[in-house]
């Protein structure tokens, strides 16, 4: 039975002796193997121990007493691939990462077992030099650019960090593929995917997903509700055919960089101001008449919005105010300016999906379904440091969306629109 992972043997006596272990793990292979082989009809189970080779020493240490020598197991990062053995003698912590979840755990029952004096139900091997190809297994990077190359009757190696797999004629995303919990970057570009599966929040650790040239339609709200919320920081939806974003999207504020190129783009979330930490925005060559009013919070590097369809801001402002207020509109928003928690399970969804849509007035007070609508030109060297050109006349002004909660609000603001 072996596990390949990452592994960083602990001493529980250096902290004492006032040093400290160089926290980091590297590449081995663990193994349980029999210490000895038994003899013919000996009664008993088999005498187990553990055996760590790395690339530098292939013989390995081998940690000959696993019988009652356990003193603990620390599991609770088992899924990602993640453990640790606390051993009684020697005094050491085995620390394993990025491995296999589902080889951990069979290693981790198989160690219980031993540590018990139970007969491991696992063909044990005798303690041999692990050889050089082993370590070959540990692959962190993989870049497939055609069919022929694409494996379809291999899993990826689990290993991997960076996978690319382009101009491979996928319809979808290759569910073998969610099992690399340890993928930092992700390229599928150049195919013919439609939908992403909601499983794809899963890769943990993604920081870089490139979905450029492919088919998609429409974004997932799955997706954005995910862990990625926390891992990702770049994201290419550039050539599809996305018409629009869910209002979800802004909820990965963790992106840096973000292409929307030649998509069919009508309009982008109206919370995009909430993305912090964007700097790079692109979406040229979309279909966009005017920008969202939170747009003027971003605080960009570079922005190319050129080839959209831009309206010219209109004279007249769109007047949708309510006297006296509906108790649907006061209840929205106390409900919003007091940040009161709601969620479908508290409310009809319909009424999270309003809330979710609450316009915000350049008070900063939330309205509803009673505003007034106006649209003013905003040079985009207000938002972005570089600014590529919006049309071939050499302009750096786009039209944005401002929304008044009240008639005393617009005309306070009315300068805006001289």
């Amino acid at each position: 039975m072996k596990l390949h992972c990452e592994v960083e043997v602990v001493s529980r006596h250096l902290p004492t002796l006032g040093l400290r272990n160089r926290g980091k793990g590297v590449r081995a292979v663990v193994s349980l193997c029999q210490l000895r082989a038994p003899a013919k009809g000996e009664p008993g189970p088999r005498s187990a121990c553990l055996l760590v080779s790395t690339m530098k020493d292939k013989r390995g240490t081998c940690y000959e007493q696993l019988k009652e020598n356990i003193e603990q197991f620390f599991t609770r990062f088992v899924d990602e691939g993640k453990a640790t053995v606390r051993l009684k003698e020697p005094p050491v912590d085995i620390c394993l990462s990025k491995a296999n979840s589902s080889s951990l755990k069979s290693l981790l029952s198989a160690m219980r077992l031993a540590h018990r004096g139970c007969d491991v139900n696992a063909s044990l091997s005798m303690i041999t030099p692990v050889k050089t190809s082993e370590f070959e297994k540990f692959k962190t990077k993989m870049v497939i650019t055609c069919k022929k190359e694409y494996p379809l009757t291999k899993n990826f190696p689990y290993s991997l960090e960076h996978l690319q797999t382009s101009y491979c004629g996928l319809v979808r995303v290759d569910m073998r593929m969610l099992c690399l919990k340890n993928l930092v970057r992700l390229d599928l570009s150049h195919n013919h995917i439609k939908k992403l599966p909601a499983t794809i929040g899963d890769l943990t650790h993604l920081q870089e997903l490139d979905l450029s040239d492919n088919h998609l339609e429409s974004f997932s709200v799955a997706f954005c509700l995910s862990a990625l919320q926390k891992s990702l920081r770049r994201l290419d939806l550039s050539k599809n055919k996305i018409k629009a974003l869910p209002v979800q999207f802004c909820q990965l504020q963790e992106l840096t960089d973000l292409k929307l190129d030649d998509n069919e783009l009508i309009q982008l979330p109206f919370k995009i101001g909430q993305l912090k930490h964007l700097r790079f925005l692109s979406a040229a060559r979309n279909k966009l008449p005017v920008l969202p009013s939170e747009f003027k919070n971003l605080s960009l590097e570079y922005l190319d919005l050129f080839g959209n369809t831009f309206e010219p801001p209109k004279t007249l402002p769109v007047i949708k105010l309510q006297v006296p207020l509906s108790l649907l509109e006061l209840s929205a928003r106390t409900i919003l300016y007091n940040r009161i928690p709601y969620a479908a399970h508290i409310i009809p969804f319909h009424l999270c999906q309003d809330l979710d849509t609450a316009k915000i007035c350049v008070c900063r007070r939330f309205c509803l379904k009673s505003f007034i609508q106006g649209t003013t030109a905003m040079n985009l060297h207000s938002v972005a440091h570089t600014v590529v050109l919006v049309d071939n006349m050499g302009g750096t002004e786009a039209p944005i969306t401002s929304y008044f909660c009240s008639l005393t609000c617009y005309v306070n603001s009315s300068d805006i629109f001289k």
